[in-house]
């Protein structure tokens, strides 16, 4: 009876797509899309979960969509971050999520985005997880391994919670990284193009998610070598990790060379090291113990399923070993990475520490959680397969109600950052992308200033104006003229006037990819001592001063490399096509 429930192992690269694969697959997305909606079902009523990235991330959008309405097809300087005066997000966070966010804006409400953002990534999730399970097991099996991983315990604290919709993209690829790692152990070449485009898909989505992915390909790979006795694996993992680093070139090499020239070290500040964020930890500011303890208890259930389904589908790892090993491997390594034991790992492993939080590798755990799940139904009577999966899921609805609940739900989240942009006030920007030798809180404009007189106006600064040699105020001087003739996201154009010399203080940073140009001449300018305010000293006279955000080297460099990459990957796939591949399945 079990047997009814179990299919043979579907080899990619040989199988045909047969008409009962076929069905399984719709069947699993008409589940899959039915599942989505009741995560997001809540929000027509209740608003949008406002999570601690929730504002983070709209606020993204909104440039981007901005910006293309500019004509700015690839964003680098968020305008509005910082009250006004800007900084280079687009430089350091990965494109993919805020490209997506913005382009549904252009056809979506604003306060849609959000929650048709959550509702496809749980769909790729699912399909993605659907794709490695196949490896192992088909049919309902595969379906229902897809379900639990789409809605699994850490999606749910991240949809409600975290509203870190970067890190939802970048996990609804992780399990084709693991497909793509097991296809290597098999020795199949054509794995390499189709795994290093996910992998670079993961480094453009969400960084330390990055992080988790490269350490568990290079587990996996490692686990391929000795369940196969040989090194190739390996030999064939680097190759792709390497197609997908210069495939995210393009990103990488600019946030990494750029990183000089900003605050970036307040990315893993205190509170957000790892070694104060184990599970149930005690050690920290009490906002973060409070919520380490929520995800603490997501984990433990999270992680006692896990080690019983291990346990189970160790019975059936002779179908599949190399699946089996990889996943169980995985699981194992993700649940010592998030307790204290693990803190030497963390500290010297390279990056690691840039994940910040150890909770984050439930991203991971949940491959396992789900895949061995839904394994045991291969050792129950037909009747009663579907007992474990059905109780798993029914616990997991309970936990999200419980989740609903407890979330901070705003319906005015997406307007009042929508009025920060059209109204030129801006927004507060983000610790680890201000430019060196600078304090945003001082910036003229900052509602928090708490050097503000009671009573007095946060309005923000002009858009161009003049150091006021008494008071060192920005102001526009009586003595002073100034015309702006263009003001986009990368360029501003102004026109001045002064019988006196002036120092010019535009609305803007000194990020060094700044470039002025005064009366047609390239010029220096200097950053005020304790904002890090671009300040332009000018003559008097007439003047007509062009502001550039120039392209330095390095986002040259990192787009050469990726096309470069591509173009070698699209050939890779040409040398080994074969004429049977219109018919299989990959």
């Amino acid at each position: 009876m079990a047997q009814q429930l179990t299919t043979a192992p579907i080899s990619p690269a040989k199988s045909p797509v047969t008409p009962d694969l076929r069905v399984w697959r719709i069947r699993t997305l008409l589940a899959l899309m039915a599942a989505a909606t009741a995560v997001v079902a809540p929000m027509p009523f209740l608003g949008n979960a406002s999570g601690h990235d929730f504002q983070f991330h709209v606020a993204s959008w909104m440039e981007t969509a901005a910006q293309w309405r500019q004509g700015i097809l690839y964003p680098r300087w968020a305008e509005w971050a910082n009250w006004g005066f800007g900084e280079p997000r687009f430089i350091f966070y990965p494109p993919a999520s805020w490209i997506a966010g913005a382009a549904m804006g252009l056809v979506l409400p604003w306060r849609v985005v959000p929650g048709a953002f959550i509702w496809l990534c749980l769909i790729v999730a699912g399909m993605s997880m659907w794709k490695l399970t196949r490896e192992w097991v088909g049919g309902p099996q595969a379906m229902v391994a897809a379900l639990l991983y789409a809605v699994n315990p850490y999606q749910i604290v991240m949809v409600y919670y975290r509203s870190d919709f970067a890190e939802l993209l970048a996990g609804a690829l992780f399990p084709l990284v693991l497909r793509g790692a097991v296809r290597a152990a098999r020795g199949d070449w054509r794995a390499v193009p189709w795994l290093a485009v996910i992998f670079g898909g993961i480094w453009i989505s969400n960084a330390p998610a990055a992080v988790m992915a490269t350490y568990s390909l290079t587990l996996a790979l490692v686990v391929g070598c000795i369940v196969r006795r040989s090194a190739r694996p390996l030999i064939l993992g680097i190759a792709a990790m390497a197609g997908g680093f210069g495939l995210a070139a393009f990103y990488i090499l600019p946030a990494a060379w750029e990183q000089r020239w900003v605050q970036i070290s307040q990315a893993v500040n205190d509170e957000l090291l790892p070694l104060h964020n184990f599970l149930f930890t005690r050690s920290n500011e009490i906002g973060f113990v409070r919520f380490n303890w929520k995800v603490s208890w997501v984990a433990l259930g999270v992680i006692v399923v896990t080690i019983a389904a291990t346990a189970l589908a160790a019975r059936r790892r002779r179908e599949a070993p190399d699946v089996w090993w990889v996943v169980a491997a995985l699981g194992a390594a993700a649940l010592f990475l998030m307790v204290p034991p693990s803190a030497l790992l963390w500290r010297y492993l390279p990056k690691l520490g840039f994940m910040q939080f150890p909770w984050r590798w439930l991203e991971a755990l949940g491959v396992t959680y789900a895949l061995f799940i839904a394994a045991t139904m291969g050792l129950l009577p037909r009747r009663k397969a579907w007992l474990v999966p059905a109780l798993v899921l029914l616990a997991t609805a309970g936990a999200a109600v419980a989740i609903i609940h407890n979330a901070w739900w705003d319906d005015e989240d997406v307007p009042t950052v929508a009025d920060q942009i059209t109204s030129g006030n801006g927004y507060e920007g983000t610790p680890e992308y201000f430019t060196l030798g600078g304090d945003r809180y001082q910036l003229p404009g900052n509602p928090d200033d708490a050097s503000r007189p009671e009573g007095v106006s946060a309005d923000p600064a002009p858009q161009v104006g003049a150091i006021d040699p008494a008071s060192g105020a920005i102001v526009a001087l009586p003595a002073a003229q100034f015309r702006v003739d263009r003001w986009t996201a990368e360029r501003r154009i102004v026109d001045t006037q002064s019988a006196t010399p002036i120092r010019l203080a535009p609305r803007l940073l000194s990020y060094p990819a700044w470039k002025v140009t005064i009366d047609g001449r390239d010029d220096a300018y200097e950053s005020a001592p304790e904002t890090a305010q671009m300040i332009i000293p000018l003559a008097p006279g007439s003047h007509h001063i062009d502001i550039r955000f120039r392209r330095t080297w390095d986002r040259t460099a990192g787009g050469a490399i990726s096309l470069a990459t591509a173009a070698l990957l699209l050939l890779t796939l040409a040398l080994h096509r074969r004429p049977t591949d219109a018919i299989t399945h990959g």
